[in-house]
C-alpha cells in the first residue's frame, strides 16, 4: 500500500502571507495545486516567481489547468490541451508533469473531449489529469465511456476526486485516505478532502505518494 501525502491548493497567488498562514495553522505541504492561468473572478495564474517561492520552500507544484468552461468535442480537447502546455512551458514546467484539466460539476462533458485531452496531452509528455467530481455532474459517465472506447486512458490519467468532503484539517488530523471513486478503472491519486479553509484560503488535499514523480 503506497505511503499518502498531504497538500493543499489554492485559488489565490501563494506569497510570504498565505504560506505562513498554511504552516502555522495546518503544517508545511509537499505540494501546492496552483492555477496556470488567470480566469476572472476564480483564480489567479501562476507566475515564474511565484513557482520560484512555492519551490524554494521545498514543496512541489500541482499544476491545474482551468482556461475553459465548457468540456465537449475532440478539438476542443485538443485545443485545451495546447493551451495548457502553452502556459505550463512558460513558466518552466517541465515535460513528465501532470497537468490537471480543472472539469466541475457544473461543465459540460462528454467523452470526445476527454480523449481529446488524454491523447493528445500523453503525445506532448506531460501526463493528462483531471480534477472532478465522481458523483455530480457529467464527469463520471463521460470519462467511463471514453474507458470504454480508449483502455489506454484509464493507464495514462490521473484522477483527483473531489469527494467526499468531510472538510479541512491540518496535516496531524487528516482523514484516512479514502477518496470517491467512479465504476470504471481509473487512478485516483488525489483527494480534495477539505474545502475553503476558514483560517487561510486553501483546500486541503491528500494523494498517494506515486503521484510525486510527476509533480514539478
Amino acid at each position: 500500500m503506497a505511503r499518502k501525502i498531504w497538500g493543499v491548493d489554492s485559488a489565490s497567488k501563494v506569497d510570504q502571507d498565505l504560506y505562513a498562514c498554511v504552516k502555522k495553522k495546518f503544517g508545511t505541504p509537499k505540494f501546492w495545486g496552483r492555477y496556470l492561468t488567470d480566469v476572472g473572478g476564480v483564480s489567479k495564474g501562476l507566475t515564474k516567481f511565484e513557482l520560484s517561492f512555492i519551490r524554494s520552500k521545498g514543496i512541489k507544484l500541482l499544476p491545474i489547468y482551468n482556461g475553459f468552461n465548457i468540456a465537449e468535442g475532440y478539438e476542443q480537447g485538443k485545443l485545451a490541451v495546447r493551451n495548457a502546455t502553452f502556459h505550463a512551458k512558460k513558466i518552466g514546467v517541465p515535460k513528465e508533469t501532470v497537468l490537471f484539466a480543472n472539469v466541475e460539476r457544473f461543465i459540460k462533458t462528454n467523452e470526445e473531449w476527454i480523449k481529446g485531452w488524454v491523447e493528445t496531452m500523453y503525445q506532448t509528455g506531460y501526463r493528462p489529469g483531471f480534477y472532478h467530481d465522481p458523483h455530480e455532474g457529467d464527469f463520471s459517465f463521460a470519462y467511463c465511456q471514453a474507458v470504454a472506447e480508449n483502455h489506454e486512458i484509464a493507464n495514462q490519467t490521473i484522477l483527483w476526486s473531489s469527494e467526499p468532503n468531510p472538510g479541512p484539517t491540518s496535516e496531524r488530523k487528516a482523514p484516512k485516505y479514502n477518496p470517491a471513486t467512479m465504476r470504471c478503472r481509473g487512478n485516483v491519486w488525489v483527494w480534495q478532502y477539505g474545502r475553503d479553509a476558514a483560517d487561510c484560503s486553501i483546500n486541503t488535499n491528500l494523494a498517494d505518494e506515486r503521484l510525486v514523480k510527476y509533480l514539478y
